[in-house]
């Protein structure tokens, strides 16, 4: 029996012996791989990201707008408002008045005013600048006592399409000029910092663009045109020298005018004259020698 038990203890001691260099090898190779992530883990921590491209910045962009714009409000309408109105008066100085009236009361703004006379009538051109939300109880009001309008038209342009799409880019381009403030505090090689300022005036000067556009369609369609053109052609109301004598004195002022106009333009030309005289007369002598 001892020889047998012995026999068996021989036989278990090299399988123990297996089964413990297997377990310190699992123990450590599972060691080793710990300190592997843990170095791969320490490298990606101290090194420093490279910027996403041009593109990526472009599409988290467009994403925030889209974003954003899905969370506001819809939009009223954008409606720029234009009329042209011409009508004649029997008194200049009372028409500009009731003018100047509907001005005061509806916080209105002149932006040009041309008077003149000819040889028919005395004139008063003005363009006005209202608030649209008074604009029709504007024109309402200079309408007053007018009998017939010579020219009537009032046009009204749609631009809310435009005001959203030049909107929507305008935040486009602030976010990614945003991005690349970002990109360039992150830079450490000079050549990226190059190209990430360039890309920036780039950006800038579009941002300034779209600004411009976005605020010159705001002030037209909160503030709308009116071009309003007033005329008399009463000699006794508005001065204007339409007397038989008085065209006649006119006329021969434009006569002695034209005819220095003339003389004026033939003194510009006087070399081709020159020119042609000597032609004339050369052609004339060898006609004369051919027919003697």
């Amino acid at each position: 029996m001892r020889t047998l038990f012995l026999y068996l203890a021989l036989l278990l001691i090299p399988m123990a012996c297996k089964d413990a260099v297997s377990e310190d090898r699992m123990i450590t190779v599972s060691k080793n791989e710990e300190a592997v992530e843990a170095a791969v883990e320490e490298v990606t921590m101290e090194a420093s990201l490279p910027p996403p491209p041009k593109e990526e910045a472009i599409m988290d962009a467009d994403r925030d707008v889209s974003e954003d714009m899905s969370a506001e409000k819809p939009l009223q309408p954008k409606i720029i408002k234009t009329a042209n109105l011409r009508f004649e008066t029997g008194n200049l100085d009372e028409s500009f008045a009731h003018v100047k009236e509907a001005l005061v009361k509806y916080k209105a703004t002149v932006q040009n005013d041309e008077s003149g006379k000819n040889y028919e009538s005395v004139y008063r051109n003005i363009t006005l600048r209202v608030p649209s939300a008074s604009f029709d109880a504007f024109i309402a009001e200079i309408s007053q006592g007018v009998k017939h309008f010579d020219r009537k038209e009032i046009s009204a342009e749609d631009v809310t399409e435009e005001y959203i799409d030049v909107e929507a880019r305008l935040k486009t381009k602030r976010i990614l000029e945003k991005r690349y403030f970002e990109l360039l505090a992150k830079a450490s090689k000079i050549s990226e910092m190059l190209e990430i300022e360039k890309e920036l005036s780039a950006i800038r000067e579009e941002i300034e663009a779209k600004e411009g556009r976005l605020k010159y369609l705001k002030n037209q369609v909160s503030m709308s045109t009116v071009n309003l053109e007033m005329y008399t052609s009463n000699p006794f109301q508005s001065g204007a020298t339409v007397s038989y004598f008085g065209k006649m004195g006119n006329a021969v002022k434009g006569g002695f005018n034209n005819i220095a106009t003339f003389f004026l333009g033939m003194l510009h030309v006087w070399p081709f004259i020159l020119i042609f005289v000597a032609g004339f007369l050369f052609l004339r002598r060898r006609f004369r020698r051919k027919t003697t």
